[in-house]
């Protein structure tokens, strides 16, 4: 998730340290044609008996409350008894990003479960309308779950469409996520659990799908979203803009930009498609460092092998978020980041490496829960300051020493890696603590140590090739540094990511971790 905007220490010791901000390919939909759906046609006689009996059928079950998939950190996050295969959602944008969009959300359901209900994830939003393959659906809200009862209840293997009409609201403190407002228009940054407040979802990363946005905007805008354009039709005085992704995606890493905007193409490793979003005014200032993005697509592949998408992008936007965001093939930047003087060459660099490496490390693989987020952060920690050792001289040897003395602090004050305490209530990015980067970066350069360079570069790769466009977990990731390394790691990742101290870093006995508070000091 967001890399933190903060102030650089090009003279700390180790090397301006900075501190952190705070399954399978979509499956093709059953055939709507198919038995569940013959069977299903057979139940609902006229849209008008539908209609009377989706309300009976809701008046006859007990309230609704909210659920949730028991993600350990965010227990009401996602939605059991069915799998999202696909998104389209259509969004409509009057010119004013202080007034709410009207928008329609589609949602392309497979049933996993018998189910008389279905919750879907939002808030922040009216919703005037709900249907299930075009008859209306009862609907109420119940926490922040919009609750769905159809006519007829979903067979287990069942395929059904939710459609649902509503507004999505881009007022309101940024802080809470969903929808920011820029100096000229709109920008998402969903992560963790706010993609609900902008669209009705399955708002968790464990359930990934494809995605298609329809954006109708005054047509002296711009709208650009993830993956690749897919249509443009012209209206006058409005136009809609068509995207489409080619693999799937989390509901986290959804971007839609609208704005007095420029697009800039060019070509990365391989004639990959890069495009950049900017600013029209600010498109001379932004170019030195968006010329950049190709060699930083040819540094990650020579590290890690192909890079996983269609296309992919910088996304630099005139707001304050205190972040930048990895957001799938689009990745979001404060503009501040590439303007403000006290933020070295060579640490923008690296901050842009860092939102890269995601790409393959969080968003082409995803983690099965929050708790997983260690291998996302972690590892897009680990290239940055890789690039940055190689490219600027900035030792990763000594980042990661320092990280080593502030490692028990770290733990101490957000749980060790792989079992990170809960954020703080009505605070949601303080999940993003010092652990989950640089503290987590540090685990794998102890696994480097201790399995040796030739195999853990094999690790990387077998990673990212094994888990493509799925999703992970912790667990995946130590059975197959066993497997690749021919090693038992039982006890070293027991400590390395779930003790509450730091054991002692292979190779380097001299190495000390400085009492909680200390390091600050």
């Amino acid at each position: 998730m967001p890399l933190t905007s903060r102030s650089p220490a090009p003279s700390s010791p180790a090397g301006a340290v900075p501190p952190p901000r705070p399954p399978a390919p979509v499956s093709a939909a059953p055939p709507a044609d198919g038995p569940a759906r013959r069977a299903r046609g057979t139940r609902l006689r006229s849209a008008a008996l539908v209609a009377a009996t989706a309300g009976l059928i809701a008046a006859g079950l007990p309230a609704p409350a909210p659920l949730g998939i028991g993600d350990p950190l965010f227990p009401h996050l996602g939605n059991p008894g069915y799998d999202v295969l696909a998104y389209d959602i259509d969004l409509t944008y009057s010119g004013v990003n202080t007034e709410p969009l009207a928008a329609v959300t589609r949602l392309r359901v497979l049933a996993t479960a018998d189910l008389d209900r279905l919750h879907l994830d939002f808030t922040h939003g009216t919703v005037s309308g709900v249907t299930v393959d075009g008859v209306p659906a009862a609907h109420e809200t119940s926490g922040e779950d919009l609750v769905v009862t159809p006519a007829a209840p979903i067979d287990a293997g069942e395929p059904v469409t939710v459609t649902v009409r509503h507004t999505s609201d881009p007022r309101g403190p940024a802080s809470n996520g969903g929808w920011v407002r820029t100096s000229d228009g709109l920008a998402m940054a969903n992560q963790a659990d706010a993609a609900h407040r902008v669209f009705p979802s399955n708002d968790h990363p464990s359930d990934k799908a494809a995605f298609t946005f329809r954006i109708t905007a005054p047509s002296d805008l711009t709208a650009v979203a993830n993956g690749l354009p897919a249509g443009r039709a012209d209206h006058g005085a409005t136009t809609t803009w068509t995207y489409r992704t080619r693999h799937p995606m989390a509901t986290e890493l959804a971007q839609v930009s609208i704005g007095r905007s420029t697009v800039l193409h060019r070509t990365g490793p391989r004639g990959l498609p890069v495009r950049d979003v900017v600013r029209t005014r600010d498109r001379e200032a932004m170019e030195p460092w968006l010329r950049r993005t190709p060699g930083h697509l040819e540094w990650m592949e020579g590290k890690v092998g192909p890079y996983p998408f269609e296309t992919y992008g910088v996304l630099i936007s005139d707001a304050t978020t205190g972040f930048e965001l990895e957001t799938q093939t689009l990745s979001l930047f404060e503009r501040r980041l590439f303007t403000d003087t006290r933020f070295p060459e060579w640490y923008v660099d690296s901050v842009m490496v860092h939102e890269l490496a995601h790409q393959w490390f969080g968003d082409s693989v995803s983690p099965r829960t929050w708790s997983d987020l260690w291998l996302n952060e972690g590892h897009a920690s680990w290239y940055e300051a890789l690039y940055a050792d190689e490219t600027a001289g900035k030792s990763l040897e000594r980042r990661m020493k320092a990280a080593y003395a502030s490692s028990d602090g770290w733990r101490a004050d957000g749980g060790p890696p792989a079992a990170p305490r809960p954020p703080v209530p009505g605070q949601k990015i303080s999940l993003f603590r010092p652990v989950v980067y640089d503290g987590s970066a540090l685990v794998l350069y102890a696994l480097r140590e201790t399995i040796g360079t030739a195999a853990f570069d094999r690790l990387e790769r077998r990673w990212v090739a094994a888990h493509r466009d799925g999703t992970a977990s912790t667990a995946d990731f130590t059975a197959l540094a066993e497997q690749v390394s021919g090693r038992d790691l039982g006890a070293f990742f027991a400590g390395w990511l779930h003790g509450e101290k730091t054991p002692p870093m292979p190779g380097h006995p001299d190495w000390r971790s400085l009492p909680p508070g200390a390091a600050d000091r």
